[in-house]
């Protein structure tokens, strides 16, 4: 079994930075995993034109056999290109280590205003339209200036080229798409950013994601005076308990004391709707008329972009039909298919190392195909892993087009159904205490822990302020495909209120987990960690006052029911036989989201005394049916 690599640099200023951990400005020099790469790779570096004239720094790897030619495989970055240095080497060139055995080109550059580039750096830089002016510029225009200079000024490329990134250089690579360039024919846009207000990283349906986002851009957004290989000091918060470090705060805005230098943190806490500033910075509208064929990356426990990469894959195949466009998704959390076996998160285990499948069968075979002309076996417009079950499927669409609709219906006495609840159904309340916010983990963590994606969430139904809706044990496997339509009817005491619907995998009481390998006593049981284990299967937010639009928030009328529905991201999930199925219900999910104060108004502007306790009402009658819309898959190959 090939070993897959190691964490890499290019992922270590979100993921570490983002949890408050310190991370070396520039790697070793020469470490010895990069003998390989040094071995058979050539390296220089460049600083290359854009049209403006201002010059992005370029680290090239070119290799050593001239013996034929070779596709150029770029990736634009934030993060660093480092190591810095014409002899200092990257130990891993690629996407995994068939590429550098294969023999690319490999590019790797500093976006624009980042690290040792030149020009100024604008987060999610808007993308054009249309370019009047010579110097006009963008994502595009610079992906297409700099593969233009490489295949002019790089001996022996073929001709052809590919891009491939995680997370913000998937947004890069996505961007990358509209450049025009003809020798651009393969992209794959991997956990690609796309929209920071409705659902990426920084917010969900208008929720502010707050220590992903405060961690992040208080490390990644201070200002830059000039080119440098050096991250700077990282924020220290002085403690590793989130949960306090965030609730002492006293509110969102109480976070402007340590980003007085951060601009961007100030800008979006400036921007509390969806309004020109937001709109610029969503990318869809511009995915059109796309060249190269198109294969995004998503992972069903991605916390950051599992958004970015659904509505890329969508978005092109709406906007652009005429693309080949495909898709995977796996059971991995952020970046996971590239720097981790992909055979765990956390506690759940999924039977194999699936990120050594998606590298060998579909992303290598995938680059190989349209930049060296080689035969492509199996490919399939969604390749996706069903996790539950832990099997991966090809399908020619996503969802599959036998797919059902069905709606799960809260039911009285916290029972769960796909019968519609009786006229006298009833309803539950509760009292929401934004003092005494509802956590989204049960371990301590200052930043956001990828593994509560999957976390067991009885930590959380044990509290006063979360309802609780089962099924009874299922009789057989029932499988959900695609994206969950919560529709509530509720009630509130206050004038805002957030809606946190999670949809959770009950396991037995007596499970116990078939990847345990026993050892020499027979005795020994396997280990009962999973044994009633709630593990949390989708979970998202609706900000009650943008229920109806996103830009023009709308107040509560107190005590009034009031329908509130959106669309959760998708998944792809059986709950095996004797499983239940289950819904939690909450207003807070801390510190994961801010705090509501639970009256209408700016939240980014929130004093303490502002935050006031309230009492929410969840209706489930017959004229208020709540509940959550499924799609339903029967695999008939069973």
């Amino acid at each position: 079994m090939r070993p897959v690599r190691a964490l890499r640099f290019l992922l270590l200023p979100v993921l570490l930075l983002g949890a408050g951990l310190r991370v070396a400005a520039t790697p070793p020099p020469h470490p010895p995993e990069a003998a390989a790469a040094q071995a058979a790779y050539t390296k220089r570096e460049v600083l290359i034109p854009m049209r403006d004239g201002v010059r992005l720094f370029t680290a090239i790897y070119t290799p050593k056999d001239t013996s034929r030619t070779y596709p150029i495989l770029l990736q634009r970055t934030p993060y660093s290109v480092a190591p810095y240095g014409p002899d200092a080497y990257k130990p891993h060139l690629g996407p995994s280590d068939r590429f550098m055995e294969e023999g690319f080109i490999f590019v790797y550059q500093d976006v624009r205003g980042r690290m040792m580039s030149e020009g100024t750096f604008v987060n999610m830089r808007p993308a054009l339209d249309a370019h009047p002016r010579a110097t006009d510029i963008d994502e595009g225009t610079d992906t297409y200036d700099t593969l233009d200079w490489l295949l002019k000024h790089v001996a022996g490329n073929n001709g052809k080229a590919g891009q491939w990134g995680i997370s913000y250089p998937g947004f890069y690579t996505a961007a990358g798409m509209l450049c025009g360039h003809p020798a651009l024919v393969a992209s794959s846009p991997e956990a690609p950013i796309v929209d920071w207000f409705t659902g990426d990283d920084f917010h969900r349906n208008g929720a502010l994601w707050l220590p992903h986002a405060f961690n992040f851009l208080v490390n990644f957004g201070r200002p830059r005076p000039k080119p440098t290989t050096d991250w700077g000091e990282p924020f220290h918060h002085g403690t590793s308990d989130g949960y306090e470090w965030f609730l002492r705060l006293g509110s969102t805005a109480g976070t402007r004391a340590y980003t007085k230098e951060v601009a961007f943190w100030n800008e979006m806490l400036d921007h509390p709707t969806y309004d020109a500033f937001w709109q610029a910075r969503n990318l869809r509208p511009h995915l059109k008329d796309v060249k190269p064929a198109v294969l995004t990356v998503g992972g069903w426990f991605d916390a950051e972009n599992l958004y970015g990469a659904l509505q890329v894959f969508r978005t092109v195949d709406r906007q652009s039909p005429a693309t080949e466009n495909r898709l995977v998704m796996g059971p991995w959390s952020h970046g996971a298919w590239e720097r981790t076996k992909g055979d765990h998160l956390g506690a759940v285990t999924f039977g194999a190392p699936t990120s050594e499948f998606f590298q060998d069968e579909v992303l290598f075979p995938f680059f190989m195909h349209y930049l060296k002309g080689a035969p492509e076996p199996k490919p399939a417009k969604a390749t996706v892993f069903e996790t539950g079950a832990n099997r991966w499927h090809r399908f020619d669409a996503w969802p599959p087009k036998d797919t059902k609709p069905a709606t799960l219906y809260l039911e009285p006495g916290g029972r769960l159904d796909f019968t519609p609840p009786p006229t006298d159904g009833g309803s539950d309340a509760f009292l929401s205490d934004p003092a005494k916010p509802v956590p989204f983990i049960e371990q301590i963590a200052i930043g956001m822990p990828r593994e509560y994606m999957c976390a067991d969430q009885r930590f959380a139904g044990r509290r006063p302020d979360v309802l609780v809706y089962q099924t009874e044990p299922l009789a057989e496997d029932l499988t959900f495909a695609g994206p969950l339509r919560p529709e509530l009817f509720v009630a509130t005491t206050g004038t805002d209120a957030d809606w946190v619907v999670k949809l959770i995998d009950v396991y037995p009481d007596d499970f116990r987990d078939p990847s345990y390998q026993p050892g020499p006593d027979p005795w020994t049981p396997a280990p009962n960690v999973l044994g009633g284990y709630q593990q949390l299967v989708r979970g998202e937010v609706m900000r009650g006052k943008f229920r109806n639009s996103f830009n023009q928030p709308e107040p509560f009328v107190p005590g009034q029911p009031t329908r509130v529905a959106w669309t959760q991201n998708d998944v792809f999930h059986t709950f095996r036989k004797g499983h239940r199925v289950m819904i939690q219900i909450q207003s807070s999910w801390f510190p994961l989201m801010d705090r509501n104060p639970q009256q209408f108004m700016d939240i980014n502007t929130a004093t303490p005394a502002d935050y006031r306790k309230a009492t929410h009402t969840v209706l489930h009658d017959a004229a208020h049916p709540s509940g959550l819309g499924v799609g339903v898959w029967r695999d008939e190959a069973r």
